[in-house]
């Protein structure tokens, strides 16, 4: 995919990864449309870059639609659609419902929404490229956070779905899928976060790089850290042995006072 006069949407755009997605496809030429639940945010992006400013719910469908209506006024046909929004709600079995429901209406109906706003019009011109940020947690998992970890694993199943069915009608689906990314969203993740993730984590704008790189091709899982492929396959050829060590891991945090 060439960036260059392209017409891209980036979701929860307004800080992090996000927004350093703005700013690298904005770099190659991109007319970006900013959308974040952060009308301020999503301004002082868009302006930036010299981009359209669209504050909005992505957890609501018409919202959504409304989004995509205005960048498709603006800039033409939607070229690549970032679902990007996403938020890290901790907590055990026991979190409350409405953490519970915040997760997945954020973390994986977003999604569907986005899926829903544009293959009609993708599906019709036959081409189109939606990349989901998932998180590796949604590959592994992710300790102390049952709510961000099983909205992760249900996001990447529905990429998954969606590239099955769609990609011989010309529609490419990737998910990104980092660790540790230095962000506002990995700092509420305190010390949690730090021990399990702070030694490899990324900046958001090696994570851009990483996806723009992915353009070129039409790889479905970007992986801007590497090893998480390692870890995939280690995972599925013998689960016991992984979920061995990952309650070691427990475990240990729980000792050092981070659970």
């Amino acid at each position: 995919m060439e960036l260059a006069d392209s017409c891209v949407v980036v979701t929860g755009a307004g800080s992090g990864i996000g927004a350093a997605m703005a700013r690298r496809f904005a770099a190659g030429g991109a007319h970006v449309v900013v959308n974040d639940l952060d009308s301020a945010a999503a301004q002082a992006i868009a302006s930036e870059i010299g981009g359209l400013s669209h504050p909005a719910d992505v957890a609501d469908l018409e919202q959504v639609r409304n989004l995509v209506g205005e960048a498709t006024e603006a800039f033409g046909p939607i070229d690549l659609f970032c679902a990007n929004a996403g938020v890290a709600v901790g907590g055990s079995e026991s979190a409350p419902a409405a953490d519970w429901d915040l997760a997945w209406q954020v973390n994986v109906q977003s999604h569907v929404h986005a899926a829903r706003a544009v293959l009609p019009g993708w599906l019709a011109r036959g081409r189109g490229r939606l990349i989901t940020t998932v998180s590796a947690a949604g590959i592994l998992t992710m300790l102390g956070s049952a709510p961000y970890s099983v909205t992760k694993h249900a996001a990447l199943a529905f990429a998954e779905w969606l590239r099955a069915t769609y990609s011989h009608r010309g529609i490419v689906v990737q998910s990104l899928c980092p660790q540790g990314v230095r962000t506002p969203l990995f700092a509420s993740t305190g010390d949690l976060g730090e021990a399990v993730m702070g030694a490899t984590a990324l900046s958001a704008a090696q994570v851009a790089d990483a996806v723009a790189d992915a353009l070129s091709g039409e790889r479905f899982l970007i992986l801007p850290h590497p090893e998480v492929a390692d870890y995939s396959v280690r995972r599925a050829s013998d689960p016991d042995r992984w979920l061995s060590g990952m309650n070691r891991l427990q475990q240990s945090l729980e000792e050092a006072g981070k659970l």
